[in-house]
């Protein structure tokens, strides 16, 4: 799903911005936390296990299915990357799935929220430097493609996501990358990483991710995350382990590329091998 089309079906936590003033924002955030995204995956595993209709979630979140509110909340956890949806049926991601086994929530909340472009692009602009001001990093974040009228809220959500992901450690002005034996994402987000003996300098920092964003040698850290989750050649790979990594990537596509706006959706299905039947 595009950027545009996410922007377009948020609320923000008061009253619903004009249309003109939505426009403005260029770039995806959500207008509620982190922890109001894992209430909703959590409402899903409850109320159906890994997707369940959408009056069922609303009961289980004591909201009306066809209240603002409820889609607020639903556009939340979308944007984190915790849930799909179709029509009539909310399903949870691999991330979302994840987010709720609480052995594995702690590298699950790290990895949804630097899945938010918005958060992305503070991490990758603030990584290894205080934070500006609260005046200087909303002007940061409107920079960044955020309405001028978005900015105060879309700092607020922000911070507390940082904190509800484990960003804000070291204290408030400073976010650093949790260290989470075991993840992906910590692994993705690396500051740095030592060049081999055989690159030049510009060869590991095209490797690192350096440069504008203007493409060239830049990776995104999400898609980096994701080939550094995979086994090694010739290790065994369960086809069910298989489908969990291409539904993940999937749902990262998602966020960072725009569709072709052709009206097709791509589905991640397991089909039993007729021989074996």
């Amino acid at each position: 799903m595009q950027s545009e089309e996410l922007l377009e079906e948020e609320s923000p936590q008061s009253a619903a911005p004009d249309k003109e003033e939505r426009g403005r924002s260029t770039i995806v955030f959500p207008y509620l936390d982190l922890d109001d995204a894992v209430q909703v995956a959590r409402a899903v595993q409850a109320a159906g296990g890994t997707h369940c209709q959408l009056d069922q979630l609303a009961a289980q979140l004591d909201l009306k299915a066809d209240s603002s509110g409820f889609n607020l909340k639903l556009n939340t956890a979308r944007i984190f990357g915790l849930i799909t949806r179709s029509p009539g049926i909310v399903t949870l991601t691999t991330l979302g799935t994840r987010i709720c086994d609480p052995r594995q929530e702690a590298a699950a909340r790290v990895e949804s929220f630097l899945f938010v472009p918005l958060y992305n692009r503070i991490y990758e602009q603030f990584k290894g430097v205080n934070l500006p001001p609260m005046s200087g990093l909303e002007n940061a974040i409107g920079n960044m493609g955020v309405a001028a009228k978005q900015k105060g809220n879309a700092r607020q959500v922000f911070q507390r996501a940082a904190t509800q992901a484990g960003f804000f450690a070291y204290g408030p002005t400073r976010l650093v990358l949790p260290t989470i034996k075991g993840s992906a994402v910590a692994a993705a987000a690396e500051p740095s990483r030592r060049p081999a003996d055989h690159e030049k300098p510009d060869e590991a920092s095209r490797n690192n991710g350096g440069g504008d964003d203007s493409g060239g040698g830049r990776q995104e850290p999400l898609i980096i995350g994701l080939i550094k989750a995979l086994p090694k050649a010739g290790e065994p790979w369960t086809i069910e382990a298989r489908r969990k990594w291409l539904q993940l990537a999937a749902t990262v596509f998602d966020v960072i590329y725009k569709d072709a706006g052709d009206g097709v959706s791509l589905r991640i299905e397991i089909e039993k091998d007729s021989a074996a039947k």
